[in-house]
């Protein structure tokens, strides 16, 4: 990745932010932003899929029919908005379960196990099946841009501290650099919400408290 996040990750950020919280209405005005920047319909169709993984069926979709009923709007308006490539299909011989275990550990940097695994082994199955597996596996958003996306999500939900901090590693793992994460931080505080700004500096400042 290069210094400074693209115009098209800068856009991922609020997208994620109000797709999380449920916010529609600034949804909307982020959805436009996002394709005005150059993100493409397929693009932030992933963005809002990939949602689901982390705040459940309910407000993915919710945030996957605003985007439906603002392309209606925009393409009744005469406005073409680039589609972008498809995601390429899996292989046949693709095992869920394998791939995920495989993109997880790349992920992560590391396997990974512990007692909460062993309580309750299908969580584990389905972290590594389907979220590292079939989301992880698609290659419409790179690895950088799911984890920009995954932090957006997660930093606008109260309670998931373990979680952020985890991906925030995982943020550093694929090229997120310290500078990208001062960035995300300013976006969330002016595209956003200045208190869940304030929430990421205070999560960041712990992680690389950490890391030391």
């Amino acid at each position: 990745m290069e210094d400074s996040l693209s115009q098209q990750q800068e856009a991922i950020i609020p997208i994620a932010a109000f797709a999380a919280s449920g916010d529609m209405d600034n949804l909307n005005q982020a959805l436009v932003h996002g394709l005005e920047q150059g993100l493409t319909i397929n693009q932030i169709k992933a963005i809002l899929v990939q949602s689901y993984a982390y705040v459940g069926f309910p407000r993915s979709l919710n945030a996957l029919t605003i985007f439906m009923h603002l392309l209606e709007q925009r393409k009744a308006k005469g406005i073409i908005d680039a589609e972008g490539r498809n995601s390429q299909a899996l292989p046949q011989d693709y095992q869920a379960k394998v791939q995920g275990t495989e993109n997880q550990t790349q992920l992560v940097g590391r396997s990974v196990q512990g007692p909460l695994f062993e309580f309750a082994p299908e969580i584990d199955e389905y972290l590594k099946a389907h979220l590292f597996g079939d989301i992880f596996s698609r290659d419409v958003l790179s690895w950088q841009d799911r984890e920009i996306a995954t932090l957006g999500m997660l930093i606008s939900m109260q309670g998931v501290d373990s979680q952020l901090q985890s991906h925030l590693g995982i943020a550093r793992n694929q090229g997120v650099t310290a500078r990208h994460l001062e960035q995300i931080e300013r976006i969330l505080t002016e595209k956003v919400n200045p208190e869940i700004g304030q929430r990421f500096k205070k999560a960041n400042v712990i992680f690389q408290d950490q890391s030391r």
